[in-house]
């Protein structure tokens, strides 16, 4: 799950090399993973749903208590000169904001209470599906921070790395109730028949931006999609089981911890060609439109 950074990136109000020494060691956010982070897809030139991953970097930021910028379409328009900068017109842009203030082991003031950084890589090919490993007890979903996309991601890492050493792609993580919550990167769905169901989150998910269009946005005729709690069992007995990601989009899962799922592949497939028409259109229209570039 490697992405290769592209040669600038953007900190705060300057595009500069990414070889470029500009963070400080004193920076409470990059020693204690403060700060909250997004990552989007760039279609041709267009950062897809960037309002709806806005929305979220403000309700993380809000209750992490981390300082973000006041207009989102300046951060969209420097965004966009990134991409430019990096010909990264169909890529992968992370989006990052790390707190400076609020510790001991704080440094010298920069004047910022925040740091802004994105970079741009292009898209992993994620191939035709995925395996996962099972990790009990992963998601607290009681906790008050469940569900907020933070950088404290080195659990996340441990897992996919421990996932991947045993030859499997991804981990499907538990929370304390013994339920389904996510995997590390990704929502999952299971499908019996056209009844698509997906964890609420109070299983202690995050609000993936995919999920939330599936969920919100797409219609399928005779498709019916809603959240729900789901146990291991669940997905094992499921006809059709995918993950979503913006990364991925909606990608099948072939087995859990070796074992085979899903026996069909309809209901994704029907699923997937209206969410990329859904991309499609909301592409067409910020391209129409004076301000999309």
């Amino acid at each position: 799950m490697v992405f290769v950074l592209h040669r600038f990136v953007l900190h705060n109000d300057r595009i500069r090399e990414a070889s470029d020494q500009s963070l400080a060691p004193g920076q409470v956010g990059l020693l204690a993973g403060w700060g909250v982070f997004s990552t989007l897809r760039v279609k041709d030139g267009v950062l897809f749903a960037f309002e709806r991953h806005w929305a979220r970097i403000r309700r993380d930021a809000a209750a992490m208590h981390v300082p973000i910028p006041a207009d989102p379409e300046k951060v969209r328009r420097q965004l966009l000169e990134l991409v430019e900068a990096n010909h990264a017109f169909n890529a992968t842009l992370r989006l990052v904001i790390v707190r400076n203030t609020g510790s001991m082991w704080a440094g010298p003031s920069t004047g910022r209470e925040s740091d802004l950084i994105a970079l741009t890589a292009d898209s992993k090919d994620w191939g035709e599906g995925v395996k996962l490993a099972c990790v009990p007890n992963a998601r607290h979903a009681a906790c008050q921070f469940a569900g907020t996309k933070i950088l404290s991601w080195a659990m996340n890492l441990t897992w996919v790395e421990a996932a991947q050493a045993r030859g499997l792609d991804e981990a499907l993580l538990l929370n304390e109730h013994g339920q389904v919550s996510e995997c590390t990167s990704a929502n999952i769905f299971a499908a019996n028949g056209d009844q698509v169901w997906t964890p609420p989150l109070s299983s202690g998910c995050l609000p993936g931006i995919t999920r939330e269009v599936l969920l919100g946005e797409i219609h399928v005729p005779g498709v019916h999609i809603a959240e729900k709690n789901l146990v291991p069992a669940d997905l094992k007995q499921a006809d059709e089981v995918f993950i979503t990601s913006t990364t991925r989009n909606l990608l099948p899962v072939h087995e859990i911890e070796g074992k085979k799922v899903g026996r069909t592949d309809r209901v994704r497939h029907a699923l997937a060609g209206a969410f990329a028409e859904f991309v499609d259109r909301y592409v067409a229209e910020r391209k129409a439109a004076p301000a999309a570039r």
